[in-house]
């Protein structure tokens, strides 16, 4: 664990990823490559209904530099070039999108033992620029995030936060969507010998008034099968199970019943990722 604070955008992350990543309801597929120069391969494949769309990615690592390339199904190649430490604690990305000439944007992040810095700004003659700042250090630290249009000359958005980690637990609290939304999440893990994990992520709206909370869980059956579950205050239950078959190769199962879409009110989704 690093000693200094974590970016903005982590605030609160670890909650977030046992309550939503990996849940799938469309069915995935996936395989990557990598060979002994460095070039990996990754090609992906979604279907969505009746839609499927796809893409192909390329990495290459050379010392302190990653260049990746994805080409997708409407023929859109999306670049980007990252150079690690650059400078102690600086990461440079540069990327863009062909045919979009107004892709371009630059990223960079510097991380210190007592704040981190990140910045995005866009590479055209008006740029879209977005800065966020975390102080403090890796146990307990605040932050916060501004965007700004320099077409329209506004605020596209203003967050702020505060997080508290421990090994075991972490508790966070942010206020975003300009000062509308209150967010807090808690997550905690009881068990470390099989990963037993619970977690919870309340929202108000201070508008409206308007309330919502999910809790889940997490814990691994054996040493290659995990069980996600969870439940929101609105009557939606979901289910993930994930197992991992061969080494870096998972297939991953979720299934979502929401009692207040009455034409469908199942979803179910497969995911499968291959890593030769």
């Amino acid at each position: 664990m690093s000693k200094g604070p974590a970016p903005f955008l982590n605030i609160g992350k670890r909650a977030k990823d046992l309550l939503y990543k990996d849940y799938n309801f469309d069915q995935k597929f996936s395989l990557t490559t990598t060979s002994n120069s460095g070039l990996g391969l990754t090609a992906t494949g979604v279907k969505i209904d009746e839609l499927f769309i796809g893409d192909i990615q390329t990495q290459h690592k050379s010392g302190k530099t990653t260049v990746d390339v994805k080409i997708d199904s409407e023929s859109r190649v999306s670049t980007t070039v990252t150079v690690d430490e650059a400078l102690t604690g600086l990461k440079t990305s540069f990327s863009f999108r062909v045919p979009d000439q107004k892709s371009g944007k630059l990223d960079l992040q510097y991380l210190h033992d007592h704040f981190a810095l990140n910045s995005t700004i866009g590479l055209t003659s008006t740029p879209l620029i977005e800065l966020a700042a975390t102080i403090g250090m890796n146990e307990l630290s605040a932050g916060a995030e501004v965007g700004f249009d320099s077409t329209s000359a506004s605020v596209t958005k203003y967050n702020s936060g505060i997080c508290y980690n421990k090994h075991d637990f972490s508790a966070a609290v942010l206020l975003a969507d300009k000062g509308e939304t209150l967010k807090a999440s808690y997550i905690h893990t009881f068990n470390e010998t099989n990963g037993a994990t619970v977690a919870a992520e309340v929202t108000h709206k201070l508008k409206t008034k308007e309330n919502y909370f999910t809790i889940g869980s997490s814990h691994a059956i054996d040493s290659s099968t995990l069980l996600k579950t969870r439940f929101s205050n609105g009557g939606k239950v979901g289910v993930l199970c994930q197992h991992e078959w061969r080494p870096k190769s998972t297939v991953s199962i979720s299934a979502e019943y929401d009692p207040k879409v009455v034409s469908s009110p199942s979803r179910f989704g497969v995911a499968i990722a291959l890593k030769p």
